[in-house]
């Protein structure tokens, strides 16, 4: 699907990092264009600095969004989730981030949590990134205390996970 939404803007590399920036940070567009996170309107000037795009590249994709109705359908129901990674430690959560051998491994996601289950750790966050939005997919795990050392190595020796970061 997501190679499906940048492939309507082959034709502008600019563009096309502007919808991909949208998908990898949940930012909808409005039937009217406008950028927006969980129903706040972002300027088009911010998210063009955060871009490193014009202005009127931003203005342009969110226009060209609302033309297509598929995509105005699907930009009109994207929402922003908290990612409780960078303040975990401050909450007394542990994060384990797993790099896939494959991304697209169907198991990655069910045998890390059979292992975290098996310890009995509480999990409060999964999310796993979209191999075709973002260059470096990842499997987070955010847990409600300290992860055991033995439940790390078990997690090392999964067949899909290439490295682990705590």
């Amino acid at each position: 699907m997501w190679r499906q939404i940048l492939e309507q803007f082959r034709d502008s590399p600019s563009q096309q990092r502007v919808v991909k920036y949208l998908l990898e940070n949940g930012f909808g567009v409005s039937p009217e264009g406008k950028t927006m996170v969980n129903g706040i309107e972002i300027s088009a000037s911010a998210l063009s600095r955060a871009i490193k795009v014009d202005r009127r590249v931003v203005d342009s994709t969110t226009r060209r969004i609302c033309e297509i109705d598929e995509l105005q359908s699907l930009f009109s129901r994207l929402r922003v989730t908290p990612d409780l990674t960078d303040v975990a430690k401050n909450l007394g959560l542990s994060v384990i981030t797993i790099i896939p051998k494959n991304a697209g491994d169907k198991n990655i996601v069910s045998s890390a949590v059979d292992v975290l289950s098996s310890f009995e750790l509480p999990l409060r966050q999964i999310f796993v990134t979209d191999p075709y939005v973002v260059e470096s997919p990842r499997l987070v795990i955010i847990i409600d205390g300290v992860i055991p050392a033995e439940a790390i190595q078990k997690l090392r020796n999964l067949p899909a996970v290439q490295s682990i970061t705590l």
